[in-house]
């Protein structure tokens, strides 16, 4: 397996997923804006370059075979941010990805980014930069793997999910270890190309993935 860069990796999802990845020894590339939130990891499969993505950050992904990218805006900033991280950050990821022959881009999306305007509320910004971002990457060429989370929790992973949708709104979650871990899953295992799938807890094992 070569190197696989993950674009936001001291974010929760992104450095839970960088954990998993070196536990599995496989190389990972982590590009961060602050390479001390990743102190607590130390690993001879580990390299880390600091780099902000609001800038030219094209060179992490020589001699890399698969992308992640993990990287969010955060709740706490405004559309400002949401527009430079979500949206075109990610962009310049899928076209970085290009040119450097990138085998396989994984994307963490979100539930909602595939209409938009069916959600009213606060996110709606949010959800817009994310569909745009999804859309790049379908019509970019790449082989792709969009994966759209329900709303995140913090509780341990249980290693169970589905792809099915929740009948109840207040069901539509999944901790932010089973995204890791299927992140995990479809970086080392899964054969499918220019796939979209939502992800929930569920009762299915992560290896059905």
């Amino acid at each position: 397996m070569g190197k696989t860069l993950i674009i936001g990796a001291s974010g929760q999802i992104g450095k839970m997923t960088t954990q998993l990845l070196l536990n599995d020894q496989q190389h990972v590339i982590a590009l961060v804006r602050d390479k001390n939130k990743l102190s607590d990891l130390s690993s001879s499969y580990l390299d880390i370059i600091e780099q902000d993505l609001e800038s030219d950050f094209s060179q992490a992904f020589d001699g890399c075979e698969q992308v992640i990218f993990a990287a969010g805006s955060g709740g706490s900033t405004g559309d400002d941010k949401t527009l430079l991280i979500d949206l075109w950050a990610a962009t310049k990821a899928v076209n970085y990805a290009k040119q450097y022959g990138i085998k396989r881009f994984i994307m963490v999306s979100s539930i909602g980014a595939d209409n938009p305007d069916a959600i009213q509320s606060d996110l709606k910004p949010y959800l817009v930069a994310k569909h745009m971002a999804d859309k790049h990457l379908i019509n970019s060429g790449l082989n792709y793997t969009i994966v759209r989370p329900g709303s995140l929790t913090d509780e341990d992973a249980s290693l169970k999910i589905t792809t099915q949708q929740p009948s109840e709104r207040n069901e539509a979650k999944i901790s932010r270890e089973n995204v890791a871990n299927a992140l995990l899953q479809i970086a080392n295992h899964s054969t499918n190309e220019n796939s979209i799938f939502e992800l929930f807890d569920g009762d299915k094992p992560i290896t059905s993935l």
